[in-house]
């Protein structure tokens, strides 16, 4: 999807979320295998794809409920909740496994609260195991929003938890004032 439309759906979404997720279904009108683009590009829009959503997505595009939820529940690309403001995703393939991806996961949990696969209680981590994010020479590895951390400890992961946590809340600070 196109950055600016995009970002004029995000503002529509906003405001009226049924009308733009309409939007994004017309624009798929008459196309093959829309589908699964349809959903891309509503999660890319409201950062997840609700219950709610693919009933409605279903009822505009003509495409079966039953067909768009065994999409989203088969692919890992979607997501049915909506994910913290940073999504944590840790290398679990064999460089990492080896290096202690499942210590550098436990540590993760023990300082965002947040268990494997879940959004923390105070909506700031989300934590995502994956196969491999390609980076094997980093083991072990995540990325918080993108952002790659590699020959991870501990307590390396607790100092950039800590780190992010304060770059949150500064950011909340802001956000506060200027509202």
């Amino acid at each position: 999807m196109e950055a600016d439309l995009k970002a004029d759906l995000k503002s529509l979404a906003e405001e009226q979320p049924l009308y733009a997720l309409k939007e994004i279904v017309m624009r798929h009108e008459g196309q093959k295998g829309a589908a699964i683009p349809i959903l891309q590009d509503i999660q890319g829009v409201f950062g997840y794809i609700s219950p709610e959503m693919l009933q409605r997505a279903g009822e505009f595009s003509g495409i079966p409920v039953n067909d768009l939820y065994s999409i989203v529940t088969f692919y890992a690309q979607f997501r049915l909740e909506p994910i913290g403001k940073n999504l944590i995703q840790i290398c679990h393939g064999t460089a990492c496994h080896l290096a202690g991806a499942e210590k550098i996961t436990e540590s993760l949990q023990f300082e965002t609260k947040a268990p494997a696969g879940k959004t923390s209680e105070d909506g700031l981590f989300t934590l995502e195991k994956v196969a491999c994010l390609g980076c094997c020479s980093l083991a072990p590895v995540m990325t918080i929003n993108e952002e790659t951390f590699g020959h991870l400890s501990p307590d390396g992961v607790r100092k950039v938890i800590r780190e992010t946590r304060k770059i949150s809340s500064a950011e909340k600070s802001r956000e506060e004032v200027t509202s």
